[in-house]
């Protein structure tokens, strides 16, 4: 059987599998028509994007100002209760469904490039999730996201790099000092790690203070990277 013959037996067959078991959007959850994949053309139109991120002056960027050095810093998409980001974090986080992080990680990524961004990052890592925590869920959402970033940009993502030494208290509902006490100790880097000359691009789900990034950004600058960089999925409004 040659490549395209697999190729056709294989839209065929999954093409058949639709007719009984329907692909559904994870946003709206309307079935996907042929060429769309975990989200619909209309839930991707409706994606209340930042559409800052190559702004010096980004609110994103203004948060770490006088707190930690970074290079570059963006989130994709605006956040706001009972919306449509909140419930794609929902379905990523707590529903099992991780292709929703990668699908908005190479959609950010392909919007990045229609700007003229050129990743110069050397590796990308994903804000740790404590081992109990990411052993319960069965993955970290902030890699998934970091995963479909790389799949555009063809950088590496290492999730060995930056630890979570412990488990904390959710974040929800803390001020800004408390959000820092209770992150600001539990992030360290692997003792194997080699960052030295490295351009990091730090990645996680949501920001909304800052204090975890800056806790676990805060490792990497003292372990030796030389550019760090942050991306996240959304910004709190």
């Amino acid at each position: 059987m040659n490549a395209n013959t697999a190729n056709s037996n294989s839209h065929l067959a999954r093409d058949f599998l639709g007719l009984f078991f329907p692909r559904y959007c994870l946003g709206c959850e309307d079935a996907l028509v042929k060429g769309e994949e975990v989200l619909c053309s209309e839930c991707l139109s409706q994606l209340p994007k930042a559409n800052d991120w190559l702004e010096e002056t980004n609110p994103v960027r203004m948060k770490f100002a006088g707190r930690m050095e970074v290079q570059h810093a963006f989130a994709f998409l605006k956040f706001r209760k009972s919306g449509l980001v909140q419930h794609l974090l929902h379905q990523l986080k707590y529903n099992n469904h991780p292709e929703v992080g990668q699908r908005l990680g190479a959609v950010f990524a392909h919007e990045l490039a229609q700007r003229g961004f050129v990743a110069p990052f050397d590796c990308l890592v994903p804000v740790p999730l404590h081992r109990s925590r990411q052993r319960s869920r069965g993955y970290n959402q902030s890699t998934q996201f970091a995963l479909g970033l790389a799949s555009v940009w063809k950088v590496p993502v290492s999730e060995s790099i930056s630890v979570r030494k412990t488990r904390t208290q959710t974040q929800t509902r803390k001020n800004r000092w408390q959000r820092w006490e209770n992150v600001r100790a539990v992030f360290d880097v692997a003792p194997t790690a080699s960052l030295a000359g490295k351009h990091v691009l730090l990645v996680d789900d949501v920001i909304t203070t800052g204090a975890t990034l800056e806790a676990c950004g805060g490792h990497l600058w003292q372990a030796g990277c030389a550019q760090l960089s942050i991306a996240c999925i959304a910004a709190a409004q």
